[in-house]
C-alpha cells in the first residue's frame, strides 16, 4: 500500500446544479448509453469513443477505474444533475503525481447536456478542490487544439494556456497528427 492509497476522498463533491462522486461498480449500464447516445460528438475527440465496446466491456473499464480510484493512481469520477440524478458526463483527475503534487483535469459531457455550463461549475469545482483540498501546487487541462467547446472550459476558469504540443497525437483516423493545447491553473493564480 502507498501513502496515495490512504489520501481521502469525500464521497461526492457538490456545486449549485451537479454532485461529482467516484464512478462505482454498476455504472457501466450508465455510461455505455451516454457513449452510445454521444458517440459522434465524441469520436473525434476521445480514443474510448472510436471502438465499440460491449456493455460487459464498459463495465469492466468502470471497475478497473475503481480499482485505480482506490490506489488513487488516477481518479475517475462520475457527474449526475442534482435534481434527477441523472448520468451526465465524466471527469476525474489524472496524470497525477503525489509527490508535486500535480493532475490533470479529463471530461466529457453527454451531448445533449452540452452548452449549459455543466462542465464549467464541474471543473471549477474540481479544481478548487485539487488546490485546496489536495494541495496541489499544478492542475492542467489538454485538450486537442481543434476542441474549440473543452478549450473554452478552462479559458473560462482563468487557466493559463502555456503552450501548443505540435504533432502530439493523431485524428480518430490514425492518420494526421494533431497538436495539443496545454493549460494550467497553479495556486499563485488565485491571486491574480
Amino acid at each position: 500500500m502507498t501513502k496515495a492509497s490512504l489520501i481521502e476522498f469525500p464521497d461526492r463533491i457538490e456545486t449549485p446544479r451537479l454532485y461529482i462522486r467516484p464512478c462505482m461498480p454498476g455504472d457501466g449500464s450508465d455510461v455505455f448509453r451516454a457513449i452510445a447516445d454521444s458517440r459522434d460528438a465524441l469520436r473525434p475527440w476521445l480514443p474510448f469513443a472510436r471502438k465499440e465496446q460491449t456493455l460487459e466491456e464498459v463495465e469492466a473499464g468502470v471497475r478497473e477505474s475503481y480499482a485505480e480510484f482506490i490506489k488513487k493512481t488516477d481518479i475517475r469520477l462520475h457527474i449526475y444533475l442534482k435534481e434527477t440524478n441523472e448520468f451526465i458526463g465524466s471527469t476525474g483527475l489524472h496524470r497525477i503525481d503525489w509527490d508535486v503534487p500535480k493532475v490533470e483535469i479529463g471530461y466529457w459531457l453527454i451531448s445533449q447536456h452540452t452548452k449549459k455550463g455543466y462542465m464549467v461549475e464541474a471543473v471549477n469545482s474540481l479544481t478548487h478542490f485539487a488546490l485546496h483540498d489536495l494541495s496541489c501546487q499544478r492542475v492542467e487541462i489538454r485538450c486537442d487544439e481543434r476542441n474549440t467547446a473543452s478549450r473554452r472550459v478552462p479559458e473560462r476558469l482563468g487557466f493559463k494556456l502555456e503552450g501548443i504540443l505540435r504533432n502530439d497525437h493523431l485524428d480518430e483516423n490514425g492518420t494526421d497528427a494533431r497538436d495539443t493545447c496545454v493549460y494550467s491553473f497553479v495556486p499563485e493564480d488565485l491571486l491574480d
